[in-house]
């Protein structure tokens, strides 16, 4: 990653933060995007003095900014990890909150990337992009409408972005988390503890019995799976899904 500047959103907390870790620690020139500065300022530091701005990425006008601040501080993207995004359930109703999770996970991440195309690091070398999606982009989940829709409308993008920007020599692929120690993953086993009438342990238990590994995964192991994506190794790889659930689907 020497000398590579890669922007990577949500990198505040959990898997974005892991995978800003990483590639800090393999060399890139870093700018990190969220909505929460104090968290994003804490991992910046965490990496070495990465640049950081405070976007919400349902504000394309926030998104156009900090884009461009990112190139100022950093110049010409070579890399984008197109992280962020939010979960949880969503009820019908008046608090529903599909509108909200479809304009934070797709349309906030399709924002992202067309920020980060317009300003490229010049070619011929390969650039990337890397999205982050969900498991819930492949099963379908009761009461999760807003976040499966959102997650699996990521991959269809992801596809068509592979094929419209690899004239460009651009990859674009996504990687598909299951359960993952993360914040956002415990909210989703506390919920399914309340559903149930259970404790958090015995929740925990019954998710992992759809995970043929048995575990949940480690943020730092989607921040290696991020890392191969950006490397040579992965010269070739475009408009792919990479699943890493433990083996809770295997399409």
């Amino acid at each position: 990653m020497e000398g590579r500047h890669i922007v990577v959103t949500g990198a505040g907390r959990g898997i974005g933060k892991a995978i800003a870790l990483r590639l800090a620690s393999e060399g890139a020139r870093l700018s990190l995007l969220a909505r929460g500065l104090d968290a994003l300022e804490a991992t910046a530091a965490e990496a070495g003095g990465a640049f950081a701005a405070a976007v919400d990425i349902r504000d394309t006008e926030q998104v156009e900014r900090g884009f461009a601040a990112a190139v100022e501080a950093n110049g010409p993207i070579h890399g984008l990890v197109a992280n962020s995004g939010i979960g949880g359930p969503n009820e019908p109703g008046g608090g529903d909150r599909f509108l909200d999770l479809v304009a934070t996970n797709l349309s906030g991440t399709y924002a992202c990337v067309r920020a980060a195309q317009a300003r490229l690091a010049p070619g011929p070398d390969r650039r990337d992009v890397v999205v982050v999606s969900s498991i819930l982009a492949r099963i379908g989940v009761p009461g999760y409408t807003g976040y499966c829709a959102s997650k699996a409308g990521l991959l269809g993008l992801v596809r068509a972005f592979a094929a419209e920007l690899a004239p460009e020599n651009v990859q674009v692929n996504a990687i598909c988390p299951g359960w993952v120690e993360t914040d956002m993953a415990w909210e989703g086993i506390d919920l399914m503890a309340d559903a149930m009438g259970v404790d958090r342990e015995a929740a925990f238990r019954e998710a992992m019995r759809e995970v043929p590994l048995g575990r949940m995964g480690k943020p730092e192991e989607i921040a290696g799976t991020a890392a191969w994506l950006l490397s040579p190794d992965a010269r070739g790889v475009t408009g792919q899904t990479i699943d890493q659930n433990g083996g809770a689907v295997m399409p």
